[in-house]
């Protein structure tokens, strides 16, 4: 199964790392790759806790505010390598592409690549893709999407990102 975060709203990822708490406590194994992200976030600490979440990053310390360079373009192509080998290991249940979206959006990777990641996946294997701007032809292929829209945010009223909440 595919499935789909995507939208313009504060969630996507913290969707898609519920799904994997309760993927693990399932006994289920779950890969995640975090692309465009490099830093260390309150979750990271608790996912290193349980035994079989694993989470990489394939990133630099900044994200929201990036000027992207060709060293984020590097990283993505090796993050992508590693997914088609923890997919192909079949060692893991769920495989989580934490703002793969992103990743298409800016053009360092093309939708050919994540359909011929998409076509080496066993059927067994749970692929979850997140980020804003979902391209169509993922959006027709998952089999849930999930649009996380924003109504109201208090980044607007100036209240910075807060530990354990943000990250």
């Amino acid at each position: 199964m595919i499935q789909v975060y995507t939208g313009n709203g504060k969630g996507k990822t913290t969707a898609a790392f519920g799904l994997a708490l309760r993927a693990a406590g399932a006994g289920l194994n779950v890969y995640i790759a975090q692309f465009l992200k490099g830093r260390d976030c309150s979750e990271h600490k608790a996912l290193k806790k349980i035994k079989n979440i694993k989470l990489e990053q394939f990133g630099r310390g900044c994200f929201i505010r990036c000027k992207y360079q060709q060293i984020d373009m590097k990283l993505t192509r090796q993050g992508l390598e590693k997914v088609k080998k923890v997919i192909t290991s079949r060692n893991y249940h769920v495989v989580i592409l934490d703002e793969i979206n992103v990743v298409l959006k800016l053009k360092f990777l093309s939708f050919k690549d994540i359909l011929s990641l998409i076509k080496c996946t066993p059927e067994n294997i749970e692929l979850v893709f997140t980020g804003r701007g979902a391209p169509a032809q993922l959006i027709k292929k998952a089999d849930l999407v999930s649009q996380i829209r924003e109504v109201k945010h208090y980044y607007k009223r100036g209240i910075k990102a807060r530990k354990g909440i943000e990250f």
